[in-house]
């Protein structure tokens, strides 16, 4: 199993159903040294999934006070696979040390 860090709509009970096809366990993590801002989703069926035209995607910051709270999601190798699916092309996928020491990954701006 490996982490995934969500901090937006991979939350939603019915995303992770239809993206994964369970819900996911997980617990709350804290992703230091990033911001939030808001990107426009244009794909159809991220759209009906999360229902939400506007989703959430990290930037660096580099400033340790900047902190993004999330879930630190278990996934296995396959299930990230069907992640990076889900997340349109805005994102790319790369690996983060969180709060609590744990790695895992995170999606974060092209």
């Amino acid at each position: 199993m490996v982490h995934l860090f969500s901090y937006g709509t991979l939350q939603k009970e019915q995303v992770q159903i239809e993206t994964f096809g369970r819900l996911l366990e997980g617990e709350k993590d804290i992703l230091t040294g990033y911001t939030m801002k808001m990107v426009e989703i244009t794909d159809p069926e991220v759209l009906r999934k999360s229902n939400q035209k506007y989703h959430p995607i990290l930037e660096l910051s580099g400033d340790s006070g900047d902190e993004v709270e999330g879930m630190l999601f278990e996934v296995t190798e396959e299930e990230i696979l069907q992640a990076d699916e889900y997340e349109v092309d805005d994102y790319k996928r790369i690996e983060a040390v969180f709060k609590s020491g744990k790695k895992g990954f995170i999606y974060v701006g092209k």
